[in-house]
């Protein structure tokens, strides 16, 4: 039952969207500790990349419910390893950024835009906060459920 509870409704998409904003976060930060370090290429997680594959892992996980082949909403999300994300058995996401291109290369061989990784972090930021609150009151929601009380 508690598995159940775990899978249920929007809690599994919502645990995927942190642990990417996580890991992202981690390699944003990374590229602006380096943004001064000679020959240092930024790396990058692409959001549209992981935003294509949770809609896949949902799209499967209502088909297989819809099919009868499981319990649709209330059955966990099963991505698939893409070109920067590996999802493990414990959900955790292990990512292997990609180097971007398009900047202009400095004279120490660097190819930041300080501009674009501080918009990058900002939004990184609000999509996790975003994604801490609604976890909470999908908790909230639950804790009522369970113990019939506000």
């Amino acid at each position: 039952m508690i598995q159940e509870l775990a899978n249920a409704g929007a809690l599994p998409v919502l645990e995927k969207s942190l642990r990417f904003a996580a890991a992202r976060q981690r390699i944003l930060v990374h590229n602006i500790a380096n943004s001064d370090t000679p020959d240092y290429r930024p790396l990058e997680l692409s959001v549209d990349g992981f935003q294509s594959e949770l809609r896949r892992a949902i799209a499967a996980r209502d088909r297989e419910g819809s099919e009868g082949r499981g319990a649709g909403p209330d059955r966990a999300l099963e991505f698939q390893r893409t070109r920067e994300l590996d999802v493990l058995e414990d959900g955790s996401i292990t990512a292997r950024p990609r180097t971007p291109s398009g900047n202009i290369l400095y004279h120490d061989r660097n190819n930041r835009d300080t501009e674009r990784m501080m918009q990058d972090l900002a939004e990184n930021n609000l999509a996790y906060r975003t994604t801490v609150e609604l976890m909470r009151r999908e908790n909230d929601t639950l804790r009522i459920a369970i113990t019939q009380r506000p």
